[in-house]
């Protein structure tokens, strides 16, 4: 062989090794799709903000450099489980799309999760709640990051009737969310030692709420647990103060509240909730930095809990993807959950064999308007719940997946 065949045949051999980096990456491109309410009850926790904090955790990963093409696209499911399987196919089986994030609204997560599961891919739930997810419907392809509905149960509603709030009624969002959260409430109250008199099921993104109330006031429950979300706890809330439900010697809780329910709500009404989130902006240097970032990207509002999971599910799974070389969806998940978590987020932590990710949560207390300093400065923090504890027991689960 000529010195002039070396060269090219030793040339071609580095051009190989260096395009077979990521020759296993489908298509040449990382492709992440932000699956959300853009329009209606769940668009303010989620919605364009989640797109912002996927495109930043792109950025902060420094794809490029790493030799990683990524794309983040985004679609509304409309919270309809039929649009979510329709949207999760065509991107999968048309548009080589390799992820799937967000999913606020656990029925739609629920059958995009099946979706997933049968082809290969990977699901990044930030926004939907049903603790289902790494129980009965577990799956290989799925990581479930920022809350789940036992969380809220065990950390909200431990706390209310560890503190003399032992009769409850439930307002509930009547779809599989709603339907968790109570369920999982439920077991929590009545294992400490409280009743449940009651609850009523409330159409999705409902206006009126009054009927319900008027029922939960009736019951003379000392707590309306209120097993819903976004616009639909901004509107109950909202109406219980017009009721004089609260004056009344009744107490709402909240199970899940997120920072852009109590900006809606207004300080006013909202002061005095205790809710249970695993992300604040306020809560150390590393989230205030990133929230301010997080801000100036998204038209001045702050981050939900939802949208900083999105963010680092996003950037760990970037890590696992780099670290096997491969967008294989089965390979990715199992590749992030051998690699710990680290993020200036949610810290360290680790995702189990469930899908569960692991780190703490929070007991906050929204402040009275006299306490806070400016907008977004809503809660004070009444306890951390350990990683060990925040999450349901592996064991208790009663996913496939657990040997």
């Amino acid at each position: 062989m000529t010195f002039k065949l070396k060269t090219l045949a030793a040339a071609a051999a580095l051009a190989f090794a260096a395009g077979g980096a990521h020759a296993q990456i489908s298509g040449g491109v990382v492709k992440i799709g932000i699956l959300n309410d853009q329009s209606s009850l769940y668009a303010d926790l989620g919605g364009q903000g989640s797109v912002t904090a996927a495109k930043m955790a792109v950025e902060d990963f420094k794809a490029k450099d790493k030799g990683l093409n990524v794309e983040v696209i985004f679609a509304d499911h409309q919270n309809k489980p039929d649009v979510g399987t329709q949207i999760a196919n065509k991107w999968i089986d048309n548009e080589g799309v390799d992820v799937i994030v967000d999913t606020p609204n656990s029925g739609v997560a629920l059958a995009v999760n099946e979706v997933v599961r049968t082809k290969g891919k990977v699901f990044i739930n930030s926004g939907a709640a049903s603790s289902d997810l790494t129980g009965a419907k577990c799956s290989p392809n799925t990581v479930h990051w920022t809350y789940d509905t036992w969380m809220l149960a065990n950390g909200t509603g431990k706390a209310i009737v560890k503190t003399g709030g032992d009769t409850w009624f439930f307002i509930t969002a009547d779809y599989a969310f709603g339907h968790a959260l109570e369920r999982d409430t439920k077991a929590v109250v009545e294992k400490n030692g409280g009743k449940v008199l009651g609850d009523v099921k409330v159409p999705l993104n409902n206006q009126d709420f009054s009927s319900f109330l008027l029922q939960a006031q009736a019951s003379k429950a000392k707590i309306i647990g209120l097993a819903n979300a976004g616009g639909d706890t901004i509107n109950s809330i909202k109406q219980a103060s017009e009721f004089g439900i609260v004056k009344g010697g009744q107490n709402l809780a909240g199970l899940l509240v997120f920072l852009s329910d109590v900006h809606g709500i207004g300080l006013d009404k909202a002061q005095g909730l205790i809710l249970t989130e695993t992300f604040y902006w306020d809560l150390n240097d590393s989230t205030r930095a990133w929230s301010k970032r997080f801000a100036a990207a998204n038209g001045g509002k702050y981050p939900t809990m939802v949208q900083a999971g999105v963010y680092a599910g996003v950037l760990h799974y970037l890590k696992a993807v780099a670290a096997i070389k491969s967008d294989d969806g089965t390979k990715v998940v199992a590749e992030m959950k051998k690699l710990p978590t680290d993020d200036p987020l949610f810290g360290k932590g680790t995702i189990r064999e469930d899908g569960r990710k692991i780190h703490n949560a929070y007991l906050f207390e929204v402040k009275k308007p006299s306490e806070s300093k400016g907008p977004y400065d809503y809660y004070k923090l009444r306890a951390t719940i350990p990683a060990a504890e925040a999450f349901r027991p592996l064991k208790d689960g009663g996913c496939s997946l657990v040997k």
